[in-house]
């Protein structure tokens, strides 16, 4: 009927190597090497990232601030009204 999923081809000169999931481990230096490793990494990308965000983040603020403010009734417009 035909080869399973998995077997569609015969691939060969290919040499692969796994281990059971029951070998690994979960959070091989996780403590020691991957916080100090997040925080490099963090030092290095913050001044690159955080300028043009807080940069947008002003100018979407500010555009909402105008906007609420160009919806507003004039008072002087209506002080005669009677």
């Amino acid at each position: 009927m035909g080869h399973h999923f998995g077997n569609l081809a015969k691939v060969r000169h290919i040499i692969t190597y796994s281990l059971s999931p029951f070998e690994q481990r979960a959070f091989p230096n996780y403590f020691s090497k991957g916080i100090p490793n997040v925080w490099r990494r963090f030092r290095a990308s913050v001044f690159k990232v955080a300028p043009p965000m807080i940069l947008m983040y002003t100018t979407y603020t500010w555009g909402n601030n105008v906007h609420e403010q160009g919806k507003r009734k004039n008072p002087a417009d209506y002080a005669n009204d009677e």
